[in-house]
């Protein structure tokens, strides 16, 4: 092994921090669509993301985390949005940012973001990134 394949052979896996558990479960499966694996209670809520572990460790209380915690590459956010918006899926506003109808905004790396809140208020986001546009 060099230097650099330390760990660039290993799949992350990610981690949220939630506080109420009935509403995370539900808003991670049924309105984000992911596949819950195990409830390891009183720890953690193990979904599937795509082939990465999302671990939500359920917490006393949230820490304040100011940024994005977790976020999807998609290939179509117009589609993606369009999708979580009909699930129920509030999407942020920000008032120094340039959002569209939608709450997208266009990064100036021609990237287009957007952003919505898990039921404890961990920022979670959609981009799509231009490598990735059909």
């Amino acid at each position: 092994m060099t230097e650099n394949e330390r760990l660039s052979r290993y799949n992350i896996v990610a981690f949220v921090t939630i506080v109420n558990l009935v509403k995370a479960r539900s808003f991670y499966r049924d309105t984000l669509g992911l596949t819950l694996l195990r409830e390891e209670l009183p720890f953690a809520l193990v979904f599937d993301a795509n082939g990465i572990m999302l671990r939500l460790g359920i917490g006393t209380e949230k820490p304040p985390i100011p940024g994005t915690v977790l976020g999807w590459a998609v290939s179509d956010i117009g589609i993606t949005v369009h999708e979580l918006e009909s699930a129920g899926v509030r999407f942020e506003r920000y008032e120094h940012m340039k959002q569209d109808a939608h709450g997208i905004w266009t990064s100036p790396s021609g990237a287009r973001v957007a952003w919505f809140k898990d039921p404890d208020g961990n920022v979670l986001g959609v981009t799509e990134y231009p490598e990735l546009r059909r």
